[in-house]
This record gives structure tokens, sequence and C-alpha cells, in this order.
């Protein structure tokens, strides 16, 4: 109850936009592929949200987020696919489950590799995002329904605004309330000062671990709606690239701001694909001429990010 009242402004202003995005879909004044383009941002917002927790909280450089992402997607599709899934509410529990899988994946691997600090972590999370693609690549030598390079089709599209939308406000509320609990607290600690947090009796290995946990964890949830929007997915959908996308949302929101990952999240992909719907066909390649500017137009506006007003690392 008390969890309620401290959200209470979240959740009515959700309502809101919950609301109104509904009559917009039911009367169809969205064409299709602006609603889809909605709800991949809704799903691109939560998967940046876990980048920031590692990063923008944690301050662990993290290059191979997308890895889980895909990692997510596959798993929950497969699980879907196998067990004929058409049910929402198993799909939520689909969804928690894909999530656990990458945060399993994550504790397994986190173990070892976030003795690293620095160039030497995001390096070594580079080269994990990369092996992760590369298993993705040849996933039909071990499992023939992964399709591997040419792509896992045949997936249940289960991914609408109601599901979509509130298991992310339920994941960025709960977010939310972690930040702001002593947990929290440690990994902004840790973030500006890694060894006085050891020196103050701060379990800086565990809480680092805890972090990345529960990033890739909502990397890998929001794989999991990703795939049940588009019911296709391709290895290169989690490249290196798709790992940048989360990172210049977490830098351009601000690092360490909830409400800048939203903002940004929905800035950057309604600017890649305004700019798709605005370029004729012949100039469409423009846009990666283009956005770069844009970028770094904000950046010299506010270099800490829309959402800070001072450097926080």
């Amino acid at each position: 109850m008390r969890l309620l009242l401290e959200i209470r402004k979240e959740l009515l202003f959700s309502l809101a936009i919950y609301l109104l995005l509904k009559v917009f879909f039911i009367n169809d004044i969205f064409s299709e592929y602006i609603e889809q383009v909605i709800l991949y941002t809704i799903i691109i917002v939560v998967a940046s949200l876990g980048l920031n927790i590692i990063y923008g909280f944690t301050g662990q450089f993290s290059l191979g987020h997308a890895g889980f992402y895909g990692l997510g997607a596959y798993f929950s599709a497969y699980l879907t696919k196998t067990f004929s899934i058409e049910s929402g509410l198993l799909f939520i529990f689909i969804i928690l489950l894909s999530g656990a899988f990458s945060a399993f994946i994550a504790y397994l691997i986190g173990i070892p590799i976030l003795k690293f600090r620095d160039d030497f972590l995001a390096i070594a999370t580079l080269g994990l995002g990369i092996l992760i693609r590369n298993i993705l690549d040849n996933s039909d030598r071990f499992i023939e329904t992964l399709g591997g390079s040419r792509g896992f089709v045949g997936i249940n599209s289960l991914s609408g605004l109601e599901i979509v939308f509130f298991v992310s406000l339920f994941f960025i509320l709960i977010s939310k309330n972690i930040i702001y609990s002593k947990y929290g607290l440690f990994w902004r600690t840790i973030r500006d000062d890694e060894t006085a947090s050891s020196s103050i009796g701060i379990n800086t290995t565990n809480i680092k671990l805890l972090a990345f946990v529960y990033g890739c964890f909502l990397a890998g949830s929001a794989g999991a709606m990703y795939a049940h929007l588009y019911t296709f997915l391709h290895p290169s959908n989690f490249d290196f690239l798709k790992s940048v996308d989360f990172l210049v949302i977490v830098i351009v929101g601000g690092m360490g701001s909830i409400s800048g990952t939203i903002i940004a999240g929905f800035l950057w992909v309604f600017i890649i694909e305004g700019l798709r719907i605005l370029l004729p066909p012949d100039i469409l390649e423009l846009r990666w001429v283009i956005i770069p500017v844009i970028l770094i137009i904000i950046m010299m506006w506010k270099p800490y990010g829309l959402m800070i007003k001072k450097k926080v690392i």
C-alpha cells in the first residue's frame, strides 16, 4: 500500500497515456507501422534502462548489452513456439522467464569479467556480445528451430499494447524503487568511488554483480517482447550496433536518470524512423549523416544528458 501511495502520480500519468494510446489504436488514427514503432520504442526504453543501471548508476562500461537482449528474444520465441503459447497471461510469465534466463547467463559470465574495470571491462563485454551474436548465427546446429543465420520464423504475435505498456511500466516502477533503496545507493557509491565504497564495508563485487544481473534481466525481458512484436528474429538484430543504440540512449538521456532514458529512447527511435518516413528513398542513407549531426548538437547543448544538470561520474 505504501508503495502504491508513493508512485500514485506516476500511475495516474501512465494510465492517462495508456488510455490516450488505446483510443488512437482502436480508432486507427495511427497506421499499423506507427503503432509498431510506438510499441518498439517502449521496449527499447526498458532495455536501455537495464544498461543505465549497469553503466549510468553503477559505472560499469558494458558494450555487450544487445547480446542479452537477443538471448531473451530467442529464449522466449523458442518457448512460445515449442509449447504453442498464445495466452497473454502465459506470455507475461515467459517474459519474466526470459529475463531470468538472460540474468542467469549474466550471473555466470559476470563473476569473472566484472573483475575488470573501465576500458578493460568494455573490451570484455564487447567480446561477449560478439560471442553471443556468433552463437545465435550457428544456433541451428544445436536446435534447428532457432534458424541460425537464416533467422527464426513463425513466432506468435503476442506483444500488444496492454502487455508491452503495463509490463514495461511495472519494470520501470520496480527499477525506480530499487534505485532509491539501499542497493541503488550502493550502486551510486561504487560509481563515484569504488575504492572508497570498499573501504566503508560495501561488498563491491556482489553489488556490481547485482546491477549487471538485473540490467541484463531487463534486457532479456525487453528482448522477449521484441520477439513477439516483429515475429521474426535474426542474429544481425543483436549485433554491436544495437548495443551502441542502447548506449546512445543512456548518454543522451543522462547517465543515472530514469526519465532521461525514457525521453531519449523515444527521441532516438522517432528520429531514426521519422527520417525514414520524411526522406525520399534515393537519399534515405543520408539519415546516417543527419543523425550524428543531431547527436552532436544535443551533446553540445546538454553535455551531461537531457535530464542531468551536472556531471555525475
